[in-house]
Order: structure tokens, then C-alpha cells, then sequence
């Protein structure tokens, strides 16, 4: 399997990411790394690093889209940068995965115009990790991909999330909860009252019912299924968590669960290949993390998986 990360994307690019793929190459992993960026600018970097350079390889891509760049104009006109050079690779099946913690638009863009998705998706989605209270983990999809989404969206997330709950997360038979502003049946907006029932009907997933704000760091439901604006909000309430912790000092190990770097990065479900998109401050361990997280969605072919469910 060979992995392609944008080396250029993020705050703290090229530095961190550099470090990152020294820790993912100390760590004895079998996947063979593309580099995409900047050939001088890296090489001197992996030199200084101690990086061999028969452990990777280099993809010259001297341009870089900025995070405040508009991604589809940016992605016509700049075809020579690390992102877009990276779906160019990732679409003529030359790389397994991409990985970026760039401009997140433009990931969204050049994933939508390089790749196909699979089978039968009627919208990809993005999801994220949520710690619970006891321990555990559950995935919040969709964060932000879809900020307007019909019922029939809804139902085919919860089947993607239920896929990656059990591939990913280690969760034998992952429950499935809608993000709701009541527990009863009929609660809700329209878009709510209308995706119940077919998540009912639903065998593909075990549906226990809606769930309240009150329930997402609570082990009520493995996966939690919202539409984006909703999902973007609390995700950000989310992060802010550990930022409130780590500001005042606050040593917790619940709180400490809430670092966006112990997960890497978040990926692009209902798509043919894993792409996954980083937090723009994202430092050594959240690449070391991305790339992880890349090498095992390759080796469980999740992607696969996916379109086995929602073709069945």
C-alpha cells in the first residue's frame, strides 16, 4: 500500500508533517509514503531529520493552496500544487490514500472531481470521533460536509457510520441514535420526524431511537447521525473542551481525550478511496496519527466494505 500526504498543508507545514512521517517510519509501519510538495524544501528537511531517502518517495509539486484561498478556483489555476497534484496521483491509482491537513475546501473539491463515489452514495459525509464519559468511543457524522441533508442522506450516513464503527472503532454491533431535541417517536423538525422511520426500518443498522444533547458524551448510541450544521456545532463545542482544559490548566483524562491530534484526521466516507482531512494546526502526532489511521482504512478495505452494505 502506498500512502500520499500533502506535505505543504497546515500551519505548521512542512515541519510537522515531516516529523510525522519520522515517527510513522520509526513506528515499523509497512506502508510506502509519497511525499507531495516542495522536492528542495523536503529534502532538506528529511536530511536535517535523519529520514533516509530509500524509505519514501518525493512528488514535486512547488505550489501551495493557501487556507483562505477560494478551493475551486484555486485548484483550476494552481494544478502544480501539493493538493492538487495529490488527487492527480490518487486518481490515476498511483497512491492508496491521500492525506492533507490544507485547505479543508479545497480537499472537499478536488476529493468530489477526482474520485468517484461509491455505488448508490447520494452525498459523501465526514464524520468525527466522540470520547464518552465511561470510555468509550462513538462517531458523529455528518460534521459539516452537508449542512442541508434530506432523510434519505441521513439513513445511508448511519449505515456508512455503523461500517466504520465496526471496521475502525473496534465496535462489534454499534447502536445508532438521531440527534433529536426529544426521545419520542414523532419529535423534531421535518427533516427528523421524516428520517426516523427509515432508520427504523432499517436492518442494516441497530437503531435504539432519538437521542438528546444530553446523550452525546453518554453511551446511549455508538453512532450518532445528524445533518452538518448541526453536527459542525457540536464538533466544535466539542474541541472547545480541550482548549477550555488545557487554558486553565485543567489536568483531566477525559478532557485530555477531546485532543484532536490522538485522531489524526477525519475521513471522507462514500467515496472509492480514503482521503482523509486534517485540522489546519495539526503537528507531528496528528500526522503520525493520519497516516495510521490511512494504513488501517487501506489494509480493512473499508471502502469496499461500505459498498458491499449499501449494495446489498
Amino acid at each position: 500500500m502506498k500512502i500520499g500526504i500533502d506535505m505543504m498543508g497546515g500551519d505548521f507545514a512542512p515541519l510537522q508533517a515531516v516529523k510525522g512521517v519520522k515517527a510513522y517510519l520509526n513506528n515499523g509501519s509497512p506502508s510506502s509514503l509519497c511525499l507531495i510538495g516542495d522536492q528542495p524544501v523536503l529534502e532538506k528537511l528529511l536530511a536535517d531529520h535523519g529520514i533516509e531517502p530509500s524509505s519514501i518517495t518525493i512528488q514535486h509539486a512547488p505550489s501551495i493552496i493557501g487556507m483562505h484561498e477560494h478551493p475551486t478556483k484555486a485548484l483550476k489555476e494552481k494544478t502544480d500544487s501539493s493538493i492538487a497534484v495529490g488527487f492527480g496521483l490518487l486518481a490515476a491509482n498511483k497512491i492508496d490514500a491521500f492525506l492533507s491537513a490544507g485547505n479543508t475546501g479545497a480537499m472537499l473539491v478536488g476529493t468530489h472531481f477526482s474520485i468517484k463515489p461509491l455505488e448508490g452514495v447520494i452525498r459523501p459525509t465526514i464524520s468525527t470521533i466522540i470520547p464518552k464519559v465511561d470510555g468509550k468511543t462513538g462517531l458523529l457524522l455528518d460534521v459539516g460536509l452537508n449542512a442541508d441533508c434530506k432523510p434519505e442522506q441521513l439513513n445511508q450516513f448511519a449505515m456508512m457510520g455503523t461500517i466504520y464503527a465496526q471496521q475502525i472503532l473496534g465496535i462489534e454491533n454499534p447502536t445508532t441514535g438521531l440527534i433529536n431535541v426529544g426521545e419520542e417517536e414523532g419529535k423534531g423538525n421535518q427533516l427528523a420526524q421524516a428520517t426516523y422511520p427509515l432508520l427504523k426500518e432499517n436492518p442494516s443498522i441497530h437503531f435504539i431511537g432519538n437521542i438528546e444533547g444530553r446523550d452525546i458524551l453518554k453511551s446511549k448510541a455508538d453512532v450518532m447521525v445528524c445533518d452538518g450544521f448541526t453536527g459542525n456545532i457540536i464538533l466544535k463545542m466539542a474541541e472547545s473542551i480541550y482548549d477550555i482544559a488545557k487554558q486553565q490548566q485543567i489536568h483531566n483524562a477525559y478532557f485530555d481525550r477531546f485532543n484532536f491530534e490522538d485522531y489524526g484526521g477525519t475521513p471522507i466516507l462514500g467515496v472509492a478511496k480514503p482521503v482523509l482531512i486534517g485540522h489546519g494546526i495539526s503537528g507531528e502526532k496528528a500526522f503520525l496519527n493520519m497516516l495510521l489511521l490511512a494504513e488501517k482504512m487501506i489494509r480493512k478495505d473499508v471502502m469496499n466494505t461500505l459498498q458491499k452494505a449499501l449494495k446489498a
